[in-house]
């Protein structure tokens, strides 16, 4: 738990170094990098199996995408409730040994639609880890320094995304995919370990209440549910940040799959260009994020996010507009970097106006509408790649991610 001191931080920001000294956020922190280095790891081996060992046509890749997420779309909400009630700890060291043995599973794998599966079952126990992370945050680290910590949570995200790719197209064709999946099962179990050496509670104005009878835990538990909704779309702010974050994961749902078929085809590239166009995602997202976090202070939480949006929009159209390797890294690097503006503030933002009692709802509520915004983006990426082909398919993607800038601001005045 974090010391006394650190709970009487100042007002003003905190630093990365200030946040690191907590305990609780530095082990999560440290769990969180070598998680994610597996995720990327074995996502990165199966798509790049399906696109050019398989030659998989673009809803083949979409479905990859597509059964990785789905399932939080679905059980998200109703896992809130449950992070909401449960012992944090458990929830969060359970979910990662879960994982682990999910993970394993990819190695005897002999068919598409068996990839599939697990894919969807690490997606449902993923679906009560996220929020019980961001519980975790939000009762250890101090307000004022909420903005460092989810800016170093996005680095870590962003670190990965820039070495995972590459690691794993080395790793995979070097010793096979198997590996990038075994890598993958051990990350979870190394960060369980981290996360189970340390205490970690929660408020005790925010301990869940005694659990309902059985007659009436359907009811209690969609009551719960209710709740988180309705704080949401009752709470202006709240809901702009997460139209927005669902806003960009929609227009990224719509070109990221694409990126393989659009270095295979138009580059004429390998699974190693790939991997660096999709590095360069990453290194975005880590520039942006030490950005933000600087320019926190002097920018409004809407300004920053709005801009997120109109910066996805014009990377997105480079791309789609200059079929050139130089431009296509410098457009993934805009995407990611604008992604930040948007991730960063947005996060800060639910964990600093959310009750503590209802952050597990609020958060899981948010990532399912953010997944399901970038789902139905991975539906007609397929659908408008046959239609028009892939660089059509990213124009289309920039007016639009332009045009709910556009609205997204309309919206929000509306609503002050």
């Amino acid at each position: 738990m974090s010391s006394p001191a650190a709970v009487a931080a100042p007002a003003e920001a905190m630093t990365f170094r200030d946040v690191l000294r907590i305990d609780v956020m530095r082990r999560v922190w440290f769990a969180q990098i070598i998680s994610l280095f597996g995720d990327f790891l074995a996502l990165f081996a199966v798509i790049a199996v399906v696109s050019f060992t398989m030659h998989g046509a673009p809803n083949q890749i979409t479905s990859v995408q597509i059964f990785y997420i789905l399932p939080m779309v679905f059980v998200g909400p109703i896992a809130g409730v449950f992070v909401d009630r449960w012992a944090i700890k458990p929830t969060l060291v359970s979910s990662d040994l879960i994982r682990a043995a999910l993970a394993t599973l990819l190695i005897v794998a002999t068919a598409i639609w068996q990839v599939y599966f697990v894919l969807a079952a690490l997606s449902c126990v993923s679906a009560f880890f996220a929020p019980a992370q961001q519980v975790t945050i939000r009762t250890h680290v101090p307000t004022s320094g909420l903005i460092s910590a989810n800016a170093l949570m996005q680095m870590a995200f962003m670190g990965m995304r820039v070495v995972g790719p590459a690691t794993a197209g080395a790793v995979a064709a070097s010793f096979g995919p198997n590996t990038c999946y075994a890598i993958d099962a051990i990350s979870f179990i190394v960060s369980a370990a981290l996360i189970g050496s340390v205490a970690i509670k929660r408020p005790a104005t925010a301990q869940s209440k005694s659990a309902p009878s059985s007659s009436n835990r359907i009811q209690a538990i969609w009551r719960d549910m209710a709740q988180g909704v309705n704080f949401i779309f009752h709470h202006a702010a709240v809901l702009f940040v997460v139209l927005a974050m669902a806003a960009g994961l929609f227009t990224i749902g719509c070109f990221g799959p694409l990126i393989a078929i659009f270095v295979r085809d138009t580059l004429h590239g390998s699974a190693r260009l790939f991997g660096f166009v999709s590095a360069t995602v990453g290194v975005g997202l880590f520039v942006g994020t030490q950005v933000i976090r600087k320019v926190a202070a002097r920018f409004t939480d809407d300004v920053m996010v709005l801009s997120g949006l109109a910066g996805i929009g014009a990377g997105v159209l480079l791309l789609g507009a200059v079929p050139l390797t130089v431009a296509t890294l410098l457009a993934t690097f805009a995407i990611g970097f604008a992604f930040a503006a948007i991730m960063v503030p947005a996060q800060t933002l639910l964990q600093r106006e959310t009750p503590h009692e209802m952050i597990g709802r609020v958060s899981s509520t948010n990532i399912s509408m953010a997944f399901l915004a970038q789902i139905v983006g991975l539906l007609l990426s397929g659908i408008l790649a046959d239609l028009f082909g892939v660089r059509m398919v990213f124009v289309l993607c920039a007016g639009l991610a332009l045009a709910m800038a556009a609205g997204s601001r309309l919206f929000l005045h509306a609503r002050r």
